[in-house]
């Protein structure tokens, strides 16, 4: 072979392998910067932050924040530090400041229970908290918690002016209501194994608005109020019969932020619109489907016989030519016409 080939041949290996060992320092090298930058991240402070965004009126769960690596010069006095606070203590607090996806959760942003305000600060704008007395079979057995949803059933018998028996009716008068405390407890109280503890309760305080307050004040003097718990996930079809009813605006540009916004406001906002309801002769064929109807030989009643009366008194002055009626308060009288 050509000695100036062979030369060629092995510089060419040589030119190989020294840039094979190169390539091969220089990923290793920077691998390294890497490892210890992601350690050196570790042994920062850890601030805790949200997980997600949590409104004003926002019950605190333990899935409502994180520790997260932060910048020890940003570090503020008021941030929950891994190691030298006991978040175990803000299960069950109130979020009284709007706080972010991923910001910091502060000693201000938050209301424990007990404090001062506590209850005005976990309700929304707007809103209301009204005390509805339950008991074992109509507050679910105990298994309502501080932050369930539900809805608000209205049971009743209606009499009607007729005879035979009252028409028994049940009646759904107000859905997705939140629950904000049982008895005096906002929290829920767990076990030694971390599961909920089951009490029954007495009275249930619930978020509504200024007329659901008024609805729920006028249906407990009509008959007995139960609750009725609600899934986590009937929130899709909530929006999905508020965007049919036209009670939400869809938003046109496809604004993650506004569509976000929305979300939280139907999956928040209780409702007393497309009522339903059961009637006795729904649930058995011996029971009414209606009101009793007044017989033609049913008695009137006084206002009834008061007014034919007035009626009667009033047809007995009219002339019986031409004449002007003239009305002066509840006095009527006929002036005959020449």
């Amino acid at each position: 072979m050509d000695a100036r080939k062979v030369i060629l041949l092995v510089g060419a290996l040589l030119i190989a392998v020294v840039t094979a060992f190169m390539a091969r320092s220089m990923f290793a090298g920077g691998s390294a910067p890497n490892a210890e930058a992601a350690e050196a991240a570790q042994e920062g402070p850890m601030v805790l932050v949200a997980t997600r965004a949590l409104p004003v009126g926002t019950i605190i769960n333990a899935d409502s924040f994180r520790y997260q690596p932060w910048p020890e010069e940003l570090i503020e006095g008021s941030y929950f530090i891994r190691g030298e606070s006991d978040i175990d203590s803000l299960a069950g607090t109130v979020v009284r400041s709007e706080v972010t996806a991923g910001q910091p959760i502060t000693l201000g942003s938050l209301v424990r229970p007990g404090d001062r305000g506590f209850l005005a600060a976990a309700l929304g704008p707007g809103m209301r908290a009204v005390t509805v007395p339950v008991s074992a079979q109509s507050g679910v057995a105990g298994f309502v918690f501080p932050g369930d949803r539900v809805d608000l059933v209205l049971t009743q018998e209606v009499a009607g002016g007729g005879e035979g028996p009252a028409l028994h009716a049940s009646e759904t008068i107000i859905r997705n209501l939140r629950i904000l405390a049982t008895d005096q407890r906002t929290t829920t109280e767990t076990d030694e194994e971390g599961d909920h503890r089951v009490r029954v309760s007495n009275t249930v305080t619930v978020e509504v608005t200024p007329r659901i307050a008024e609805k729920i004040a006028v249906a407990q003097t009509m008959g007995a109020l139960s609750l009725s718990l609600r899934s986590i996930a009937d929130n899709t079809a909530e929006l999905e019969r508020a965007i049919a009813a036209g009670e939400v605006e869809v938003p046109e540009d496809n604004d993650p932020d506004a569509e976000r916004r929305m979300l939280i406001e139907v999956a928040q906002r209780p409702n007393d619109t497309d009522t339903t309801f059961v009637t006795g002769g729904d649930v058995s064929r011996f029971q009414r489907r209606t009101v009793p109807a007044r017989t033609q030989n049913s008695p009137m009643d006084s206002a009834t016989q008061m007014a034919g009366a007035a009626v009667a008194a009033v047809a007995s002055q009219r002339p019986d030519g031409p004449s002007v009626r003239i009305a002066r308060g509840n006095a009527v009288t006929y002036v005959p016409v020449r």
